[in-house]
């Protein structure tokens, strides 16, 4: 069962009617935003409809049905045992680790990332003062690797405190091995280095490709946080609902804490009740997502083979998201010029993720109709 595509211009949609905040032009076609032009699952529409029709939109109380309903997602889908009382509250992923930056580390302390990587990663560090570190991935035709020797150098050398790991990685596409993932997490729990683990992506996974929890590949429950959320999953980012795991007694009471300093312990009645629908009967929509994400991918791997031969394009193991090599081609050229007034595209620019060495690098959202990805993929082909 495939995807339902949504025509969303004029929807007030920050992917199709926010473009003039970054490009050029708001008459691009938008490959940029992390979201989908997908219908939720019929479910989550059902549920929000019964709530609506009842009329009054107090305070609310989360229901332990919500928690139920993620906990059996994440043993389904994960083989993760998750415990009611791990669970916490995020308005976003975002959200999420600029808390943990903000919690477990202080101004000035060196924060590790992995760049390429998504770009509020980057901001969270700087925008919180402290000083940002990356021992970047390894680039091997398009297939990126960890340097554990480097990684761990790193470490060492900058006197690192946190390390906010991608997992999936965005914009890669890299699925960690659960060995991969064991050598980060252990390199930290040696050196004392707290871990903030984005597994936003978990569940947009290729065959046959599987996602290891960062909890699962390494017993390190005293130094991490884990980061998920049904927005990636179910298209679902204006619910505002992510949710924080958090295994140690210790580092849950800080939590705690810091997110009574701010006075932001909940959310909106709308994201979890959107949320447990979609964990509750989500499953065959998202199958179906990940066979149109798989056949978008494929159709741009074939015409940019046949069309632009020197491209590269990293392999899609996880997430949504293309990551192409456009060097080739764009060496010289003003990236930007190509891709906005002759390509007629809004994409993410491979410098958001990494400030050297990405500058002909292009990042483009596949969870769209095959008819938007013929389109980009022919203007790519015939304009770059």
């Amino acid at each position: 069962m495939r995807p339902e595509y949504v025509e969303r211009k004029q929807t007030n949609c920050e992917k199709w009617d926010g473009m003039e905040r970054l490009f050029s032009s708001n008459d691009l076609l938008p490959l940029w935003v992390a979201d989908m032009d997908f219908k939720v699952p019929e479910a989550i529409t059902k549920a929000l409809h019964e709530y609506v029709e009842m009329g009054a939109y107090g305070y609310y109380k989360v229901p332990d049905s919500y928690y139920e309903a993620f906990i059996a997602w994440e043993k389904r889908h994960h083989g993760f045992t998750v415990e009611r009382e791990w669970l916490r509250f995020s308005p976003g992923v975002v959200s999420g680790f600029n808390w943990g930056v903000q919690m477990l580390s202080k101004p000035g302390d060196s924060i590790l990332i992995q760049q390429p990587v998504y770009y509020p990663f980057a901001r969270a560090i700087e925008n919180n003062e402290r000083h940002l570190v990356s021992a970047d991935l390894v680039n091997h035709n398009g297939h990126y690797q960890v340097d554990l020797e480097a990684f761990e150098e790193t470490i060492i050398k900058e006197d690192v405190k946190l390390f906010i790991l991608c997992s999936p990685h965005n914009p890669v596409g890299r699925v960690w091995t659960e060995a991969e993932l064991k050598g980060m997490i252990a390199l930290c729990r040696k050196h004392k280095v707290y871990v903030l683990a984005d597994e936003i992506h978990q569940d947009l996974v290729m065959s046959p490709h599987h996602h290891t929890s960062a909890f699962l590949a390494e017993n390190y429950q005293e130094g991490m946080i884990l980061l998920t959320a049904p927005s990636k999953t179910f298209n679902l980012a204006a619910g505002q609902n992510s949710i924080i795991i958090i295994k140690d007694e210790e580092l849950r009471a800080r939590w705690d804490k810091f997110v009574l300093s701010i006075a932001i312990g909940s959310g909106n009645a709308f994201g979890y009740i959107a949320a447990e629908a979609g964990y509750r009967e989500g499953d065959e929509w998202l199958q179906g997502v990940k066979e149109q994400i798989q056949e978008n991918y494929n159709y741009l791997k074939d015409e940019l083979s046949r069309h632009l031969p020197k491209a590269v394009l990293a392999p899609l193991e996880g997430t949504y998201l293309a990551w192409l090599d456009l060097g080739a081609y764009l060496e010289g050229k003003n990236v930007t010029e190509v891709m906005e007034e002759q390509c007629k595209l809004a994409v993410d620019y491979g410098n958001w993720f990494a400030p050297v060495g990405y500058e002909n690098f292009i990042r483009l959202n596949l969870a769209t109709s095959l008819d938007n990805i013929k389109v980009a993929t022919a203007s790519l082909c015939e304009r770059v």
